[in-house]
């Protein structure tokens, strides 16, 4: 199978997460405090041509939780505990899980993405390369479900019967590392093979449309100043150099929080 396959809902956010390659897990630097640093997010996502000044974005009391689609509750847990190390928020930026990126990758994993409905599955199965996308024999959702389960039991086994949405911090970033470095053995599939697409649907998720159920209040956009698909700049275009100062829009208006039922 030789494919690369995306998440429908990643359409907006793909060539946004692709300047991302520049930090990923291989450019870390030793000793970091947080798995994944906000300062090397935020520069490789700016190597966009379309950055722009738009209005800081800042922590909201928090919306009630919505209904999951297709997590457990103790999957949600670990996806909600990833997450918030793969993008980490502070007191002034929210991070993935403030923006929602769990409840996106829980929206795909119960789509035609989880499933791989468009995708060609019916093998050879081979190791292929990065080029070449997703090539194993499990869809997304099954390798979410599968991945979970064998990482939360590799937790468990110790770290005194604690998952991994327990553990602490330094403790959770350590199992990340791990996952990317193939030295936590899986069933089926190579650790660095599930680290690799939740990396993938996190970074989706942060810089998506909000119509999939990430990027909650633009607030991935309003951190690299991309103003999203507005539909004309009449008023703008002949203002050269003048600061670009209107709220982000997106596929279903300038709500950051409607979502596509």
């Amino acid at each position: 199978m030789t494919t690369a396959n995306k998440s429908p809902g990643a359409a907006a956010g793909n060539l946004l997460s692709r300047a991302c390659a520049a930090a990923s897990p291989s450019t870390w630097p030793s000793g970091a405090p947080d798995f994944f640093s906000r300062r090397r997010f935020v520069q490789a996502a700016l190597a966009l041509p379309a950055v722009l000044a738009l209005p800081a974005c800042s922590n909201e009391t928090q919306r009630p939780a919505l209904a999951r689609t297709f997590f457990s509750a103790d999957e949600y847990r670990f996806i909600q505990a990833a997450t918030a190390r793969l993008i980490p928020g502070d007191d002034k930026d929210p991070g993935a899980l403030e923006a929602g990126v769990p409840v996106f990758i829980d929206r795909q994993l119960s789509g035609p993405y989880g499933r791989a409905d468009r995708w060609y599955m019916e093998g050879p199965w081979a190791a292929g390369s990065d080029q070449q996308g997703y090539q194993l024999e499990e869809t997304p959702a099954q390798l979410y479900r599968k991945a979970i389960a064998g990482v939360d039991a590799y937790c468990r086994e110790r770290h005194d019967g604690k998952p991994y949405a327990e553990l602490s911090p330094e403790d959770q970033d350590q199992v990340l590392h791990d996952l990317d470095e193939n030295k936590i053995e899986l069933e089926d599939f190579p650790a660095q093979a599930f680290f690799s697409v939740l990396w993938q649907n996190t970074q989706e998720g942060f810089l998506s449309d909000p119509m999939y159920g990430g990027n909650r209040d633009f607030a991935g956009w309003k951190l690299i100043g991309f103003p999203g698909p507005r539909y004309n700049y009449v008023d703008e275009i002949t203002r050269y150099g003048d600061p670009y100062t209107m709220p982000p829009v997106g596929l279903l208006g300038r709500d950051g929080t409607r979502m596509r039922s």
